[in-house]
C-alpha cells in the first residue's frame, strides 16, 4: 500500500481534475446548464471528502494479540490490502458516476 500521504495526494488530484474539466466545460460549451454542472463539481467534493476519509484507517488490533511480530505484521499487510483494495474500488465506481454524469451534459455533435 502506498503511505497515505500518497493516497490522500492523489485523491485529491484526480478530484481536482475532474472538477476542472467541468469548470472548462460551463465556460465552454454554449447553452451549458451551470448548476447540473455545479452539482456535478459539488459531488466531485464530495467524492474527495470520503475518499480521504476512508484513508485514515488504523488496524484495530495490538501485537500482544498475536503470538508473535510476525504474525501481526502478515495480519496488519492484509487488513491494509483489503483497505486499499476497497478503496480502490469505490473511488472507481464513483468516478465513473461523476463522468457518465459529466458526458451527459455535454452537447453531441451534429452530422451534417
Amino acid at each position: 500500500m502506498a503511505n497515505k500521504r500518497q493516497l490522500k495526494k492523489a485523491i485529491k488530484y484526480a478530484c481536482g481534475e475532474m472538477a476542472g474539466q467541468c469548470i472548462y466545460a460551463e465556460n465552454t460549451f454554449e447553452n451549458a446548464d451551470i448548476d447540473k454542472w455545479d452539482n456535478i463539481i459539488i459531488n466531485i467534493a464530495l467524492l474527495q471528502e470520503e475518499g480521504v476519509n476512508r484513508v485514515s484507517v488504523d488496524f484495530d488490533k495490538t501485537p500482544s494479540d498475536f503470538a508473535n511480530k510476525k504474525e501481526y505484521n502478515k495480519a496488519r499487510r492484509i487488513y491494509f490490502k483489503q483497505v486499499e483494495k476497497a478503496l480502490s474500488e469505490y473511488m472507481h465506481t464513483q468516478a465513473e458516476k461523476v463522468v457518465e454524469a459529466m458526458n451527459a451534459l455535454i452537447p453531441k455533435a451534429e452530422k451534417k
